[in-house]
């Protein structure tokens, strides 16, 4: 009887499961994804490629330094915002944190020819000194995802003198020996990336997605098979559609920026090996001085760990933390472990460095 009692009561929650799985199904189709980005903020800068915003301070006593977050060059900052309860910035500014962003356009057919130096020694700087007047303050935290990481190294690198306070990075690849799956798609052997760089001007997004699709060619079915799986779980599926709407939603790049990318940091291996000059200046990373934090994702394919660990070694900062934490290269900013683990830990850290 008992077995007959707990037999059928599956039976029931499998068909209930079954039948939010289709009333679901219908709604994935026919409606549009979840809003997502929608904590307040301001325009605060717009140019071209750039736009920097200042969001809307949600607590009573706010740390002296602000922040300035950084998105990669290839996506949109509404990964630190995704939604309520979801957002790492919502997060940081019920902690405190005077928060602004750098978010990315488009790059238009008149930015082909932008380079990192653009971004280096002129959008970064413009966007610090904005920070700076906006805020009333000088010093300034910068915090860089992934491709932001590298350029807010290079740029901490040529501008020792300041205006950072700190310098925060996740999962930011320097020795690119170590990220092996660029040599499938970028393998200079018989990737000609001047003749495609020259002849696209700007690298579409298509091309940038399919690149990253191949480091799990599987992984788009796989996901696919969990999301019907859970598909009778509401909160699964916004968030599923969240993260899948963030990853689709790639920016295309400037064809002289990504040229660079390929040749002096890809194959040339210059920011790890200390042979990279932007503007004509050398970039060292151990003119880095000021207090910094490195974020890695254990579990990371596209930045792998032992690409990012020499950041802290190379660096000649006395005041240096690596935090490894369980996740990937996106859940290590975004999700459930992102809230349990990264997020209180980044609190810890900018908590006694933004006085």
């Amino acid at each position: 009887m008992p077995f007959e009692k707990t037999f059928t009561g599956r039976l029931k929650s499998e068909a209930r499961r079954m039948l939010k799985r289709r009333l679901n199904a219908l709604d994935y189709i026919s409606s549009p994804g979840p809003k997502v980005g929608e904590t307040p903020k301001r325009l605060l800068h717009r140019r071209g490629t750039l736009s920097l915003y200042h969001y809307q301070s949600t607590a009573d006593e706010v740390y002296r330094v602000p922040l300035l977050l950084v998105m990669a060059t290839t996506n949109r900052a509404y990964l630190f915002d995704l939604a309520k309860g979801q957002s790492l910035i919502e997060f940081l500014l019920h902690r405190g944190y005077d928060i602004y962003v750098v978010d990315w356009n488009p790059p238009t057919r008149a930015e082909q020819h932008l380079k990192i130096e653009n971004y280096v020694l002129d959008f970064l700087p413009d966007c610090l000194r904005r920070v700076q007047q906006d805020s009333g303050v000088e010093e300034v935290t910068l915090v860089g995802y992934c491709m932001a990481g590298i350029l807010s190294c290079i740029y901490a690198a040529l501008h020792p003198q300041g205006p950072l306070k700190n310098l925060v990075c996740f999962t930011t690849p320097v020795d690119w020996s170590q990220v092996h799956w660029t040599r499938a798609v970028a393998n200079p052997d018989y990737f000609d990336v001047d003749e495609l760089a020259d002849r696209l001007g700007i690298i579409p997004s298509k091309m940038i997605q399919n690149a990253f699709d191949l480091l799990r060619p599987a992984g788009r079915i796989a996901g696919q098979l969990r999301l019907w799986d859970n598909l009778w779980n509401d909160q699964y599926v916004k968030g599923y559609r969240m993260m899948t709407g963030w990853g689709a939603d790639t920016l295309p790049l400037a064809g002289d920026y990504y040229r660079q990318i390929v040749k002096e940091l890809v194959w040339q291996n210059g920011l790890f090996k200390d042979s990279l000059r932007i503007g004509g200046r050398p970039v060292r990373l151990d003119a880095i001085k000021v207090p910094l934090l490195h974020v890695i994702a254990e579990h990371d394919t596209l930045v792998p760990p032992a690409s990012a660990q020499p950041l802290l070694h190379k660096v000649s900062s006395v005041d240096k933390e690596e935090l490894i934490i369980p996740g990937g290269h996106v859940s290590l900013v975004a999700g459930p472990a992102a809230i349990k683990r990264m997020w209180p830990s980044l609190d810890h850290w900018l908590g006694k460095r933004s006085v």
